[in-house]
């Protein structure tokens, strides 16, 4: 059986700090791990093995009431280091123990773990997923009011208590779902580096996808949003077109419209890759589509629409502040019209979907239109079928307005 115990490597400059570290023995083989706890010979007692406060410096004493907090969550990981190499490998090398306690000691807390994942995403350009990552963090983070936590520290109470936590701030069932999904994802890789135990701490939180809430308006508020006078050139103006757009476009997102470029468009057919799936759809350039190009100015850089118009500034904070100003002005357009529902640029997919699905246009075929590809079997079916079937069906759609 291993043992640790703490020790304290004094300077070998007089009136110099001296450092703490951890002492493994096993199997007569004896390994340290050093910490980065720079304390005095006086304030390490010798025989209990303990930091203490001396009556010398005084203005050390807050600093060194924090080392002895450190000392005692390293104990904690080190010990459970120790439970996991002893039920899962049964026979270790003191070499082994000291790499997986050095693991544990260096990728300790969540933060530090998670942080690099989000790095690592948005070097391979997922931005997007990336920022998720950190939302959920940020959003855990804010539960523990700013307290770090040690990933041997994450089980099915603090996970509970962080839903519960979500659920008096009134976030959707999906909204948590989201969190938790991410979070146990993260845990999860963390498992599988040997980082900590599996304790299954979302095993009773919520991770499934509730259905949502109608997002939809029929097709007179569309009309009614089409043929709204607003003041030209106005934000108001500007929200409506890129909310036609999107319903127009067979309900394309808005990160796929900012990233249109203009050799996208070719021989009347607009052909782009989703962002989210990389799927690729091809969709017939209607009249109503280059009316609403028509009316602003012709983009100076690579893209077709006026959401990214400077490669010199940040082209995802230009997508995403077009996102905002267009979702904030789409309420507004909301009481104007008198929506029954707020309006957003997620509307304009929802009703797309929901108007086809009234004119009796097959489900098969508005999946396909939307590019949809989370159903396997549907996907399979969907693959053979011809994309100006479609284009008729969003053509008797636009018809209509």
């Amino acid at each position: 059986m291993a043992s640790i115990k703490i020790k304290f490597r004094p300077s070998t400059v007089k009136g110099k700090t001296g450092r703490i570290y951890f002492q493994f023995i096993h199997q007569r083989v004896t390994k340290t791990q050093k910490t980065s706890y720079s304390i005095y010979p006086d304030e390490w007692d010798s025989q209990t093995k303990q930091i203490v406060l001396s009556p010398l410096r005084p203005e050390r004493h807050d600093i060194l009431r924090h080392y002895k907090r450190k000392l005692k969550e390293d104990l904690f990981r080190i010990n459970e280091c120790l439970i996991y190499l002893n039920k899962k490998k049964g026979t270790y090398s003191a070499d082994e123990l000291a790499r997986h306690c050095k693991n544990r000691l260096e990728t300790n807390s969540l933060t530090a773990f998670m942080l690099p994942i989000i790095s690592q995403l948005k070097n391979q350009g997922r931005v997007r997923t990336g920022e998720t990552y950190k939302c959920a963090l940020d959003s855990f983070m804010r539960f523990r009011e700013g307290e770090e936590i040690i990933l041997d520290e994450i089980n099915q109470e603090i996970i509970k208590a962080y839903e519960n936590y979500l659920k008096e701030r009134q976030l959707t069932l999906n909204t948590i779902s989201f969190y938790m999904r991410i979070l146990r994802t993260a845990y999860n890789r963390a498992v599988e580096k040997e980082l900590t135990a599996q304790r299954h701490p979302f095993r009773h939180v919520y991770t499934g996808i509730e259905k949502t809430t109608k997002r939809a308006v029929n097709i007179h508020i569309i009309k009614q949003i089409k043929n709204y006078k607003f003041p030209s050139g106005s934000s108001l103006e500007y929200a409506r077109d890129m909310f036609l757009f999107s319903f127009y476009t067979r309900g394309m997102s808005f990160v796929d419209m900012a990233y249109l470029k203009k050799r996208n468009l070719h021989n009347g057919i607009l052909t782009y890759r989703r962002k989210k799936t990389g799927q690729q759809l091809s969709i017939k350039w209607e009249k109503c589509m280059q009316d609403i190009l028509d009316k602003y100015p012709a983009n100076p850089t690579e893209y077709l629409l006026p959401v990214i118009i400077s490669t010199q500034k940040d082209e995802r904070k230009q997508y995403r502040s077009a996102l905002t100003l267009t979702n904030r002005k789409l309420k507004t357009i909301s009481d104007l019209v008198h929506s029954p529902y707020p309006l957003s640029m997620y509307v304009a997919r929802h009703s797309w979907a929901s108007i086809a699905k009234s004119k009796n246009i097959p489900i098969s075929i508005i999946s396909e239109g939307m590019g949809h590809d989370s159903e396997t079997t549907t996907q399979i079916y969907l693959a053979s079928l011809d994309s100006s079937i479609i284009d008729k069906a969003n053509h008797r759609i636009i018809n209509d307005l």
